[in-house]
Parts: C-alpha cells; structure tokens; sequence
C-alpha cells in the first residue's frame, strides 16, 4: 500500500499547504493522513484558502478561495475558487465552490473558511445549508454579512491573513471593474 506523502512528521510550510490546495478533493486521501491533518490550524485552512485565492487570480479571476474542513477528522471534504471571468459564472464563487465540491454532505458538523467576507448570496448560502461555523480570511477589504451570519446561529471568526489581505488590495486597485461585478453583477459596472 502506498503511503500519503504528508504524515505526522511532515513540516506544515506553504509549499506543502499549495500542494493540497492545487490537488483535487478527493485526492486529498493520498497526499495526506489524519496524523498530519490534526496538526493543521485554522491559520494553515485559511492559507490555503489563500493560496486557492491566489489560483483565481493567476487564471485572471477574482482572488477569492474556500475550504471546507470535517470538524471532526480536520479532513478537507471541499475547496474551491472564483471562477466568475474563468467559466464566465456569475456565482461560482470561492464558498460555492468549495460547497459544490463537497456536495451532498451535512454542513453542519463543517467549518468554512474563506479568504474573503462572504457576498450576500454566499452568507445567505451558509446558513440555508446549515454551517456550524465560518472562519473569515480578510475584513479589510470586504466586510458586512458577519453580523447576519452570527445572527442566522453561525459561529464567525476573523483570522486575517497577511497575504490575502494584501493580494486581494492589490487585485481591487487593478481590476475595479472585475471586483464590482462579482459583487453587484454588470449592471452595476455599466452604472458606473
């Protein structure tokens, strides 16, 4: 039998986290093993909701990533990006995504992390399927629906991270057009 490459003595660093977040979910069984997964921490979930952020954007998207984790096993069970300008999707958001590519399981023994405050349409999306918990990357930037999460009986924590913070600044001063639309749709930029 063929072991994961990741174990309970692997170092957690980013190029291990981008190797999981650029590898299909279901796949997930042969890089990692549950001694690695337990050693990972909400910062190392939300970095590599980052890191699948940062895949968005290399394709030409909007720099938005989710994963959602079995709080029970820490198993990864869904990740995805943006993909609005790469499957021309209005609402292929990072938590949509992540939500299709977990598929048909119970959200609420989950936590969702997202590098990005959720839209309205995606806020609205966790608490219809039932999330115990969301973990929030970046409140710099985007901010909002964190109230109406904890509202709706959903735990809601900010952990910041650095690089998703800065990534998704930097993408917002050069495609302003992009970050509008993915908010408010093409009528809004056509307004604007």
């Amino acid at each position: 039998m063929i072991q994961p490459l990741f174990n309970g003595n692997t170092d957690i660093t980013d190029t291990h986290l981008n190797i999981i977040a650029h590898m299909p979910t279901l796949s997930l069984t042969t890089v990692t093993n549950d001694a690695f997964n337990q050693k990972l921490s909400d910062a190392d979930y939300m970095r590599i909701a980052v890191l699948l952020a940062k895949k968005s954007y290399d394709e030409g998207g909007c720099p938005i990533g989710a994963v959602i984790v079995n709080n029970a096993t820490k198993q990864i069970v869904g990740k995805g990006h943006n993909t609005l300008v790469q499957e021309s999707h209005p609402y292929n958001h990072g938590e949509t995504s992540a939500i299709r590519d977990a598929g048909r399981i119970d959200f609420s023994q989950t936590t969702l992390y997202t590098s990005l405050s959720p839209c309205d349409v995606c806020a609205t999306l966790l608490y219809m399927r039932g999330f115990q918990r969301v973990v929030v990357g970046d409140v710099t930037n985007a901010c909002g629906n964190e109230v109406l999460l904890k509202e709706k009986g959903i735990n809601v924590d900010i952990l910041e991270d650095e690089l998703g913070v800065k990534q998704y600044a930097q993408f917002r001063q050069e495609k302003p057009e992009q970050d509008l639309e993915d908010w408010q749709g093409l009528a809004a930029v056509s307004k604007s």
